[in-house]
């Protein structure tokens, strides 16, 4: 069924005829001083390429679905958990008339025909010729040159629109924002020594062998994760995103239960939904590390629960998102996405998309959590650094990619006791405030630093990661063979497995789901294991030391099944 605000908007533009009118006057909507690092100008762009573009327009109604769900996700809020429907979730997104008129105006008068990208219409999308994207901006738009890759990109430095579409107009892309080839390969080694199958039970101490290698079994002990199959009538999902190429293999996985969770059916698979010329290829050889990871410790630890593998291709649609919108908007568009969604992949720092592109990208995942889905996301693996590679000596440390505060992102912890595995990407952000929920613990971390790192973080900036778990030494099934990984890429599914198994018991016990978790975790500290050894060094420092309650290490902590059963009103 079409929705009203698509509706609305089809009909608005094709009976719109008024002439547009603009002022002439023409203001900087956003700037880069300088060509990004990594990037070389090639040129002018020729004027007949043609460029795929999206515009975000204003919602109709931002600051009231913020506020709906802070009293959904408020553990003091006689709302709590009520989450918004798809209706109501596009009602607020929709752009006002006025916006639709503005935009459609300005297009039209340069012939420019678009239509909806999203349920709400917030984003559209439209095809020009550079010439004309040129004159649309204001601008002039060049080819640059990745130096590592050797990949080009059309991009400007600068763009203008006209000065009353200010507040209709929130991002244009591609335009400023410069990113390479995308964060999310997984460091491996292979399995050369024999190692022994787990047991089932729940065993009272941590094995030492759990120092060597993280199996199913060493999560169950070390964060009291529930073994049985849950009911095949569960309400509860779960889903992992895959970009560049990334294949989750179905007979890998079915190696690994039979080798780590010999006491679920084999047969237990994931659901693949392909998205942009995404195939998931099937053939042995052409199995991705990064998505055999995902899946096998989703469908492996959520006993039963259905699993979604959403494969985004490489014919993304969204310009320089690369595929980040096109994964979000899939999403928005069901009737029933997860619950749980677990995404392993980023650029490498925050500053390669723009800040209205940041900005907008975020406020399509407040729309996605508002409807009751965790969204979870690796923080990164290096350190302060956010991305091995990323050159920082001397600098400010560059914050990881998302930092919005509608995701938790999730850190790495080692070895058995856990410390704080010196990759995580940690921080605090440069596009994002501090937010109400988490400012108590954050404040206090801040204190206790004292003048270490001065300077060199923005300590007024969304702090992350929220939570964490286990990221090194992670063994998985690859091409047949067992292999063992590292990375925050290990820790979110990790960890949104936990979330999928509790929101089974609330749905079992007539509740509603965990939804939009920050606000729930900054207030439940005492449902965590509070890691306090351990840092992230990066950018020719030591990093942040991990300390009692919130660090930028570990976040709050690592999970504990059985508090977290307890803080979210499970008997």
């Amino acid at each position: 069924m079409v929705s009203q605000s698509l509706t609305r908007w089809v009909l608005t533009a094709s009976l719109l005829t008024t002439v547009y009118a603009a002022s002439l006057t023409h203001v900087v909507h956003e700037k880069r001083d300088t060509i990004p690092s990594g990037f070389t100008l090639l040129g002018s762009a020729p004027a007949e390429q043609t460029l795929s573009m999206r515009i975000n327009l204003a919602m109709g109604n931002q600051a009231g679905l913020e506020s709906a769900l802070e009293e959904a996700s408020s553990p003091t809020s006689p709302t709590f958990r009520e989450w918004l429907s798809k209706e109501q979730v596009e009602s607020f997104a929709a752009p006002s008339e006025e916006t639709v008129q503005a935009v459609t105006a300005w297009l039209d008068s340069f012939n420019i025909t678009f239509t909806p990208a999203t349920p709400a219409g917030d984003w559209i999308k439209l095809t020009v010729p550079v010439s004309t994207a040129n004159q649309l901006l204001n601008t002039e738009f060049s080819v640059f040159n990745h130096t590592e890759t050797g990949t080009t990109s059309v991009r400007t430095l600068e763009y203008s629109i006209p000065s009353d579409l200010q507040a209709h107009v929130k991002a244009i892309h591609p335009t400023t924002s410069f990113s390479g080839p995308l964060r999310g390969r997984t460091p491996f080694t292979p399995v050369t020594a024999a190692r022994s199958k787990p047991t089932v039970e729940k065993r009272a101490t941590v094995p030492a062998s759990c120092n060597e290698t993280i199996t199913p079994a060493c999560l169950q002990d070390l964060y009291g994760i529930p073994t049985a199959q849950v009911s095949s009538s569960t309400k509860s999902s779960l889903g992992v995103s895959a970009f560049s190429d990334q294949n989750a293999n179905a007979k890998d996985l079915q190696t690994f239960l039979k080798d780590f969770r010999p006491d679920l059916p084999s047969t237990l698979t994931f659901i693949t939904e392909l998205f942009d010329d995404a195939t998931n290829s099937q053939t042995p050889s052409q199995a991705g590390i990064e998505a055999n990871l995902d899946t096998q410790y989703t469908v492996g630890l959520a006993n039963g629960i259905p699993t979604v593998f959403e494969d985004i291709g490489n014919d993304f649609h969204d310009g320089a998102d690369e595929g980040f919108l096109d994964s979000i908007t899939d999403l928005l568009n069901q009737t029933s996405p997860p619950l749980v969604f677990s995404t392993s992949y980023g650029f490498d720092v925050e500053s390669d998309l723009s800040l209205s592109l940041s900005v907008a990208l975020c406020n399509t995942y407040l729309q996605l959590t508002s409807r009751g889905t965790s969204i979870t996301f690796a923080s990164g693996d290096g350190g302060v650094a956010s991305t091995p590679g990323v050159q920082c000596t001397g600098k400010p440390f560059p914050p990881t990619f998302p930092t919005c505060p509608f995701v938790t992102l999730v850190g790495s912890t080692q070895n058995v006791p856990e410390i704080g595995a010196s990759f995580t990407a940690g921080g605090f952000s440069n596009y994002f405030a501090q937010t109400s929920w988490q400012a108590a613990a954050v404040d206090a971390y801040i204190t206790k630093l004292g003048t270490t790192n001065k300077g060199l973080y923005n300590a007024s900036g969304r702090a992350y990661p929220d939570v964490s778990a286990q990221g090194q030494n992670v063994i998985i099934v690859a091409d047949g063979e067992q292999e063992l990984v590292a990375g925050t890429s290990c820790s979110s599914p990790i960890f949104s497995s936990v979330i999928a198994l509790l929101n089974d018991e609330l749905f079992t016990a007539g509740l509603s789901p965990l939804g939009f978790l920050n606000p729930w975790i900054y207030a439940n500290p005492q449902m965590f294991n509070d890691i306090t050894e351990g840092n992230n060094p990066g950018c020719g420092t030591q990093g942040f030391p991990a300390m009692a309650g919130w660090d930028p290490v570990t976040g709050m902590g690592t999970p504990n099944f059985a508090a977290m059963r307890t803080a979210a009103g499970l008997s």
